[in-house]
C-alpha cells in the first residue's frame, strides 16, 4: 500500500522560506569563532610582548590580602572621572607582581586609593568567559606617584598657609592644667593603651572623653575628621585639649593624616590639638597644623602629664612646702609664747590666791564680830512681822467672804428656777432645744412650754413676727 502526502500552499511556502534562510546563514560564525577572530585582531594590534604605559585615575581598588592575593583596579580617564559614561579599564595585577609591588608601596608610605592618578605598564588581555578587554599590570611608576603625592602635600601646605590655618591652632591658649582631654583614637589599640596608660599612671584626675575613629584605611580621613569636629564642638568650656593618637605603622598606614579634611579639622578646632601619631620620618600635615606634635602616643601622654605635674609642683607642692616651713616656725614661736604666758599666768594666779585668802580671813573676822548683832536684829524683825500677820489674815478673809457673797447673789439673779418663779417660761421644740426666736418656729410644729410647776405641749398654728422676735421667755399674767 502506497501512502501519498498532500502539502498545501502554506507548507510549501514555509519550506521555501527555510531553504532561503539556510542559504543566507550558511556562513554565520559561532561565538567561539567570533572570539577567536577578536582575540586574533587584538594580538595583531597589541602583541603579547608589547607593553603599554597607561595613565588613569583609580576608581576602585580590590586588594585580595587573603586567598589568591591578586589586586584588581578600575581605571578611568582623569578628565572624565565624574562622567557616568566614562570608559573603564579593568586592570589585573597577579599575586606574583602585586606582592613585591605592595611591599614597595608600603615602604614609601603609599596605599592605592580611589582618586589617585597613576601610570601603569602592562599588556592587553582578552578574557573570553566575559568577553572583557582588560589590562595586566606588570609595573607601576612609583617615582611619579611619589612626586605627585609630594606635590599635592606641598600644595596643601601652601593653601593652608595662605588661608592662615597653618599656625591657627598653635595660637590657641593652652590651659596650665589640661585635665579634660578629648581623645581621637581607635580603642583597644597599642596607641590608645600607651596614651591612656601614661595618664592613668600619673595619679592625677584626668577626665578623658574618647571619640572613636578608624585611623587606617580609606575610611580613616572621614572618621578622624568627624571625631575631631565632634570634640571641637564641645569647646574650651568642656575640654582643655584634643589629642589624636595612632600607634605607629608604615607610611601608607599614616597617609590618612595627610588628608586635607583632617588637616582642616585640626587647624580650625576651637580647642588646642596635640598629635601622637607614632611616626619616625617626616611630619604629617596634621602634625604641622596641630598645636603640638609628639613622636608617639606615649610621648604625647608623657608631655601632658609633665605639664600638669609642673603646675602641681609649682603651684601646690612648692606652696605646701613653704606653708609647712612657715607652720613649723609659727608653732615654735607659739610654743615659746605659750611657755612665757603660762609662767606669767601661774605667778598671777598665786598672787591672786594669796590676796583672796587674806580677804577671806578679814571677811571671816568681820562676820564673827557682826554675826550676833545681825542675828538679834533679824529675830526682832521676825517677831514684829509675826505680830502683824494675824490681823492682816483676818481682814483678807473677811474681804474674800464679802466678795463671795456678792458673786452668789449675782448668780442667783440669773437662776432659771428663779426666773420661772417670777412668771417666765421656757419653750422647747420636739428635739428638746430652746426656742429663742419666733422666726425659727413653723406652723404645725410641736412645742413644749415649761412653767414653774409643770409643762404644756402645744402645736403652733401661726407665727406673728414682731420687732423683738423673742420667744425664749414668756411673761405669764396671773
Amino acid at each position: 500500500m502506497v501512502g501519498v502526502v498532500v502539502r498545501g500552499p502554506r507548507e510549501l511556502f514555509a519550506d521555501a522560506h527555510a531553504e532561503a534562510h539556510a542559504d543566507v546563514h550558511a556562513d554565520a560564525l559561532s561565538i567561539a569563532d567570533l572570539y577567536d577572530e577578536v582575540q586574533g585582531a587584538l594580538e595583531r594590534a597589541f602583541p603579547r610582548k608589547r607593553e603599554l604605559w597607561v595613565r588613569g585615575e583609580i576608581q576602585h581598588v580590590a586588594d585580595q590580602r587573603t586567598g589568591r592575593g591578586h589586586c584588581y583596579v578600575d581605571l578611568v580617564d582623569p578628565d572624565s572621572a565624574r562622567d557616568r559614561q566614562a570608559p573603564v579599564l579593568k586592570v589585573k595585577c597577579w599575586q606574583s607582581t602585586w606582592g613585591p609591588l605592595r611591599a614597595t608601596l608600603a615602604r614609601e608610605g603609599i596605599e592605592l586609593q580611589a582618586g589617585m592618578v597613576v601610570v601603569l605598564r602592562g599588556t592587553i588581555d582578552f578574557y573570553r568567559p566575559k568577553a572583557e578587554i582588560g589590562f595586566v599590570l606588570s609595573e607601576l611608576d612609583v617615582t611619579a606617584l611619589l612626586g605627585r603625592l609630594a606635590a599635592q602635600r606641598a600644595a596643601l601646605l601652601r593653601t593652608l598657609e595662605a588661608e592662615g590655618l597653618l599656625t591657627r591652632n598653635g595660637l590657641l591658649p593652652m590651659p596650665e592644667v589640661p585635665l579634660r582631654v578629648g581623645l581621637v583614637a581607635s580603642p583597644d589599640t597599642e596607641g590608645y593603651r600607651d596614651f591612656v596608660g601614661q595618664l592613668a599612671a600619673s595619679g592625677f584626675g584626668f577626665a578623658v572623653q574618647v571619640a572613636r575613629a578608624t585611623v587606617q584605611g580609606s575610611a580613616a580621613p572621614a572618621a578622624i575628621t568627624a571625631a575631631v569636629r565632634r570634640l571641637s564642638a564641645l569647646g574650651p568650656e568642656r575640654l582643655d585639649v584634643i589629642v589624636v593618637v595612632r600607634g605607629g605603622g608604615s607610611r601608607a598606614d599614616l597617609a590618612a593624616f595627610d588628608a586635607e579634611p583632617v588637616a582642616r579639622a585640626v587647624a580650625t578646632s576651637s580647642v588646642p590639638v596635640w598629635t601622637g601619631i607614632g611616626h619616625t620620618g617626616d611630619q604629617s600635615v596634621a602634625d604641622v597644623v596641630a598645636s603640638r606634635s609628639c613622636i608617639t602616643p606615649t610621648e604625647c601622654g608623657r608631655e601632658i602629664v609633665q605639664r600638669v605635674r609642673g603646675w602641681w609642683e609649682a603651684s601646690v607642692v612648692a606652696a605646701a612646702s613653704l606653708a609647712a616651713r612657715r607652720a613649723a616656725e609659727v608653732l615654735v614661736s607659739a610654743q615659746r609664747e605659750h611657755d612665757t604666758t603660762r609662767l606669767r599666768v601661774c605667778a598671777m594666779a598665786r598672787h591672786l590666791v594669796d590676796r583672796r585668802a587674806e580677804h577671806l580671813v578679814r571677811c571671816g573676822a568681820t562676820i564673827g564680830r557682826c554675826a550676833p548683832r545681825l542675828v538679834d536684829d533679824a529675830w526682832s524683825a521676825t517677831v514684829l512681822r509675826g505680830a502683824r500677820v494675824p490681823p492682816l489674815a483676818r481682814a483678807r478673809v473677811e474681804q474674800a467672804t464679802e466678795r463671795l457673797g456678792a458673786f452668789r447673789r449675782l448668780l442667783s439673779a440669773y437662776d432659771v428656777e428663779r426666773q420661772l418663779e417670777r412668771g417666765y417660761t421656757l419653750t422647747f421644740d420636739a428635739e428638746g432645744r430652746v426656742v429663742r426666736h419666733a422666726r425659727v418656729v413653723r406652723p404645725g410644729q410641736q412645742l413644749t412650754t415649761r412653767f414653774v410647776d409643770g409643762s404644756v405641749r402645744s402645736v403652733a398654728e401661726g407665727v406673728d413676727l414682731h420687732r423683738s422676735g423673742s420667744v425664749g421667755y414668756e411673761r405669764v399674767e396671773e
